[in-house]
């Protein structure tokens, strides 16, 4: 039996193992401060805690402020995916149909908001909004939300109809179909993962988004992240690594649903 002359063994990318597991250790050991932090007993952020208690997590479920800010910024993050998943997929749709310069430079535009740094965005944001009244409110945050998570659906969406066989739905639009009902019943069902991860991640990213937040939210609207923000100028307790803890919690739970959904598509 040859032997494969490619193949190198294991222990001569030990190197590799131990950069990759240090680039890990690197990345994770915020985490693994945070979360024992969180269960600290003292009134200041201490690691490692001398003892375990539940004290922050009862005073952040107990306190109006906090469940007020969380409120706000569930709201604004379903209301950005209800708003930014349809827009994304008819523009990844519009896009993967339009094969010329006018199309590249569409795709480009709306890629703006993550080339442009997003302290100017928000900036510019203030300023418009502050002509238009839409300053503290709702419908002025998740409009901007959108704005800056429409691109990540875009791309996501995308790359799901770049995986499709458009001559599906020309069969589907042959046999008497409409443009929009050969969409519903032959493309969507098939790009389905795609469109449910653009959601999941526009979720994360208008919860956790505070840039634009700290121009536009405020009052009765605060978002969540801008509470902590507010409270971290104020004084720091380990209240605010409870809620960094559920954060992180939050974000494997969705990252979980994903792979879960992907399984199951494959």
């Amino acid at each position: 039996m040859s032997q494969d002359t490619n193949y190198i063994p294991h222990w001569h990318r030990a190197w590799l193992y131990i950069l990759l597991a240090l680039l890990l250790a690197f990345l994770a050991a915020p985490i693994f401060v945070v979360i024992p932090v969180s269960f600290s007993n003292t009134s200041t952020l201490q690691f490692p805690p001398e003892s375990l208690s539940l004290q922050w997590y009862v005073r952040l479920f107990s306190s109006a402020r906090w469940q007020s800010s969380a409120y706000n910024s569930m709201l604004a993050a379903l209301l950005t995916v209800c708003c930014t998943i349809p827009l994304g997929i008819m523009a990844a749709y519009g896009l993967n149909s339009i094969r010329t310069g006018l199309g590249k430079f569409i795709s480009a535009t709306l890629m703006l908001p993550l080339i442009v740094p997003l302290i100017l965005v928000a900036i510019g944001i203030y300023f418009l909004y502050a002509r238009l009244g839409l300053i503290n409110t709702m419908v002025g945050l998740v409009a901007a939300h959108t704005m800056y998570t429409l691109p990540l659906a875009i791309t996501m969406i995308a790359a799901g109809l770049r995986r499709f066989d458009r001559n599906q739905e020309m069969v589907a639009r042959s046999l008497g179909a409409n443009r929009l009902k050969a969409f519903m019943t032959v493309t969507l069902p098939q790009i389905k993962f795609s469109v449910m991860s653009a959601g999941f991640l526009t979720f994360i990213a208008s919860f956790d988004e505070v840039v634009i937040a700290l121009f536009i939210s405020g009052g009765s609207n605060a978002t969540l992240p801008r509470q902590m923000f507010n409270q971290l100028r104020n004084s720091i307790d380990p209240t605010i690594a409870a809620i960094s803890t559920l954060l992180i919690a939050l974000a494997l739970i969705v990252f979980a649903a994903m792979q879960f959904l992907k399984s199951n598509e494959a």
